[in-house]
């Protein structure tokens, strides 16, 4: 809440109020995850309003002022002054949501705070790395050590994708996948037999999957069946206790693919390699991508992060509470990076009638450079 009010100072020297309605900010600065709004004064203690549950609010956390309430009104009737502009989540209050609470707070205007809390967030504490390098360990054993023993010719990718979820589930993973994204739906992540991997997805990543049907494009599909020559894709995010880490490993399944495609595989690995050894304090995302990017030739640079005219344009992305967060190894991306930030660094590339190839590994940011928490195995696991 102090580094909150920091930044907000700095960004918005004139804030008198703002208010929290997501569920994963309010459980950052709560410890719990209800139906319910933080209001936090400029100049007054902020308050957790809390719909439901209020008694699950008062056992799980520590917060100083938690209250009940039945509507916006109940906390309405608090505030003596509503303020002229109200600081809120601008990429998560939907409108209706919106208009409820306007009704009773009746501010004129409105201002973003989604990149304050995010950079709040974005330098994690020694007991937030410590819960993500549990969920880098269970990462880890399960991909590296567990899927080798899983994949057998002729089950589908719908069949792995329930295998591995309940292996996770038993080795600790806490079973959801959050991502910050609007309306993104994910159950584990993207898992691909093959051409799957690099099948055209809404989801803004390098990879792709047909997944189960049109209304479901996740998971993965049942008719697409395991066999012998195929690249096996794995990105999957894992977590602990709330906090992600976030892997890809690939398999070749019963024969190795061909040669040029293992070095392309490995060139990505080098690019993770490289880029890790400059996730130093100080140094600054958009010189990171920059760097790499211009030292690739524009041969490789084809289908690099993507296939086709589907490649997104960053090396890595910010991970913590939610999938995809801040900053982000991209253009646009200026400040410089601070001890304590964790990155998913993954460099992928597509190749037509294989698949994708490539890596993916959590790295926290140190003055000796990137710490690997999900495992130094280059990917490409034999399996023949």
């Amino acid at each position: 809440m102090k580094q909150f009010r920091i930044i907000m100072e700095k960004t918005y020297p004139e804030w008198d109020m703002a208010v929290i309605f997501s569920k994963i900010n309010q459980y950052y600065l709560t410890g719990t995850m209800q139906d319910g709004m933080l209001i936090i004064p400029r100049d007054d203690e902020p308050t957790f309003w809390v719909r439901r549950s209020y008694e699950r609010a008062l056992n799980e956390s520590l917060f100083k002022n938690i209250k009940p309430m039945n509507s916006y009104r109940d906390a309405a009737k608090s505030i003596d002054k509503t303020p002229e502009t109200i600081y809120l989540e601008t990429e998560i209050v939907p409108i209706a949501l919106y208009n409820r609470f306007q009704k009773y707070f009746q501010f004129q205007n409105y201002k973003p705070l989604d990149k304050v809390i995010a950079t709040v967030r974005a330098v994690k504490s020694e007991y937030e790395l410590s819960l993500m390098r549990k969920a880098g360990k269970i990462h880890e054993h399960v991909l590296e050590d567990i899927v080798p023993g899983i994949l057998n010719e002729g089950m589908s990718e719908a069949e792995l994708a329930a295998d591995l979820f309940k292996v996770m589930i038993d080795e600790g993973h806490h079973g959801v996948t959050r991502f910050g994204m609007f309306d993104t739906e994910i159950i584990l992540g993207q898992i691909g037999f093959g051409e799957s991997s690099i099948y055209p997805s809404y989801f803004n990543g390098p990879g792709g999957n047909y997944g189960m049907s049109p209304s479901v494009p996740l998971i993965g599909s049942r008719d697409r069946k395991l066999k012998s020559g195929d690249l096996v894709f794995i990105d999957a995010g894992c977590g602990y206790d709330g906090y992600n880490t976030d892997k890809t490993m690939t398999y070749m399944f019963k024969k190795s693919l061909p040669e040029y495609a293992i070095e392309i595989h490995n060139k990505c690995v080098d690019i993770q390699n490289d880029i890790a050894k400059m996730l130093k304090p100080d140094a600054i995302p958009s010189e990171i991508y920059n760097e790499i990017i211009d030292n690739l030739s524009t041969e490789f640079l084809e289908n690099f992060m993507g296939y086709g005219d589907r490649r997104v344009n960053f090396l890595g992305h910010g991970i913590g509470l939610l999938i995809d967060e801040i900053p982000v190894i991209a253009n646009g991306f200026n400040e410089p990076l601070t001890e304590g930030m964790v990155f998913a660094i993954e460099p992928k590339k597509g190749i037509k009638n294989i698949g994708m190839v490539g890596i993916e590994n959590t790295f926290i940011v140190t003055s000796k450079g990137g710490e690997c928490i999900t495992g130094n195995n280059p990917g490409l696991i034999p399996l023949y």
